[in-house]
């Protein structure tokens, strides 16, 4: 049993990691063909029909093309750098449940790789972990420029990681778990989504997501205005593509993460009409589910994506006067009315 345990959970990492780098392959052509969209011009259309096979010629250019080391970079960092970025931004889809459960040959399989009591502690235990790719990478690249998008990315993350996690706290009052399958399972139907209950925590929690993936309008680690490309100025080749890929992959896991925290994971509406009175069956609801549960995400990918193109780059004291001034002091106010609604709940009703 143990081994058969084994077996399936090295499948469904497996699974995960594919869709997961497939995903962020094909999220670099969704962006570019977005943009174009938004810019009245096409996107990449030669490589395959509708340009489908550009992420692959991408994949190809990056793996073929020279790779440089500067002669005063210190190289075990240098490498490390990249590597730590994509490592820490693939572990962390682990705690995500991905659905319901599955009868197969009448074992019953778990689409969550771990399932941990203090899942989203991890998530925010790896996230953190993920700024050590960039800040040594770009301290290793023995260059100032590079230096300066460090110095960007560490503040700008721990200054939003602590609106988010302050964010999340009020979750955390409202539904009295720190495991991901727990919350997704009491979001089941529509009406008891956590959007409902905590929209300001997730407008926060949204705004601090676009920090923490470097993402527009809060890209200040690698302005190429100000200090000509960032912490990766000096990569190329390979390990510039990892810092790419992590970038995209984290956006996967943040939109993962949204929408198992505030829009019900893999639950839909009429889940339950379907399994008790339509008679589907269990693996159909759960197949479903799945599919919904990635409508989801890929809807935020989109919005990410959307913001790129539409809103500009803020200057650096305005990222931080939001991060200190405005996020931090919303999330503790939202802590403090979250608290007073529950207790007068439990007084009065």
């Amino acid at each position: 049993m143990e081994l058969e345990l084994v077996f399936e959970k090295s499948i469904l990492v497996l699974v995960v990691f594919v869709i997961t780098l497939l995903i962020a392959m094909y999220s670099t052509l969704a962006e570019r063909k977005v943009a174009g969209f938004m810019q009245s011009r096409y996107g990449p259309d030669r490589a395959g029909p509708a340009g489908i096979l550009q992420p692959l010629a991408d994949g190809g250019k990056f793996f073929f093309k020279e790779e440089i080391i500067p002669a005063g970079a210190h190289k075990v960092l240098f490498i490390a750098g990249p590597t730590i970025a994509i490592i820490t931004s693939l572990i962390s889809s682990a705690v995500i449940p991905w659905g319901q459960e599955l009868e197969i040959g009448g074992r019953t399989v778990s689409l969550q790789v771990a399932d941990i009591n203090v899942g989203l502690l991890y998530m925010f235990g790896v996230v953190a972990l993920g700024v050590y790719g960039v800040m040594i990478g770009g301290w290793a690249s023995n260059n100032k420029f590079s230096l300066m998008g460090t110095v960007r990315a560490a503040s700008q993350s721990i200054s939003y990681e602590v609106g988010m996690g302050l964010s999340i706290i009020a979750l955390l009052m409202v539904t009295g778990s720190l495991s991901l399958k727990e919350i997704v399972s009491q979001q089941e139907g529509f009406v008891n989504w956590n959007i409902w209950v905590q929209p300001l925590g997730f407008l926060i929690f949204l705004v601090c997501a676009f920090a923490e993936c470097n993402r527009v309008p809060f890209d200040l680690p690698e302005c190429e205005t100000e200090i000509v490309g960032g912490y990766n100025v000096e990569y190329s080749s390979m390990k510039l593509a990892f810092y790419m890929f992590a970038e995209y992959i984290n956006m996967f896991v943040a939109s993962a993460l949204m929408a198992t925290l505030y829009f019900g994971g893999y639950n839909f509406p009429f889940m339950g009409y379907l399994l008790n009175d339509v008679g589907l069956s269990q693996n159909w609801i759960t197949i479903i589910g799945v599919f919904v549960f990635f409508a989801k995400i890929l809807a935020f990918i989109f919005f990410f994506m959307w913001i790129r193109w539409t809103v500009p780059r803020f200057r650096y004291d305005q990222l931080m006067n939001l991060g200190w001034k405005i996020l931090i002091p919303l999330a503790i106010a939202n802590i403090v009315l979250t608290g007073i609604v529950i207790v007068v709940k439990d007084t009065y009703f």
